[in-house]
């Protein structure tokens, strides 16, 4: 839920958002911890307020997800990918059995 950091120089400890990289002295914290956190005697805390992100995804989202799909639904076939399409072998689901096999390139 937060990253906390401290700046001993300063006194000062920092909840933040929770980081993306892993870094020495950092704690990432739970949203009990996160909100119950004291600081040392004598220190500071700041209190970075975390992003907001989106419960669910935006129509931006969703179309550019339908637009990646169609483009790849209109994408001419690779010789490969036909080849597989017409192989003969029993089918399980959407895949073929292709006797003797295929070697990647």
């Amino acid at each position: 839920m937060a990253t906390l950091t401290f700046v001993y120089s300063d006194l000062t400890a920092v909840l933040g958002p929770l980081s993306l990289r892993d870094e020495p002295y950092a704690y990432d914290l739970c949203a009990r911890h996160a909100e119950t956190m004291t600081p040392p005697r004598g220190w500071e805390v700041i209190r970075l307020a975390p992003e907001t992100i989106p419960a669910s995804p935006s129509t931006e989202d969703i179309e550019a997800l339908a637009d990646s799909v169609r483009a790849r639904g209109m994408r001419p076939a690779t010789a490969a990918s036909a080849a597989l399409s017409l192989a003969p072998g029993p089918r399980h689901g959407h895949l073929r059995v292709v006797p003797g096999g295929l070697t990647p390139n």
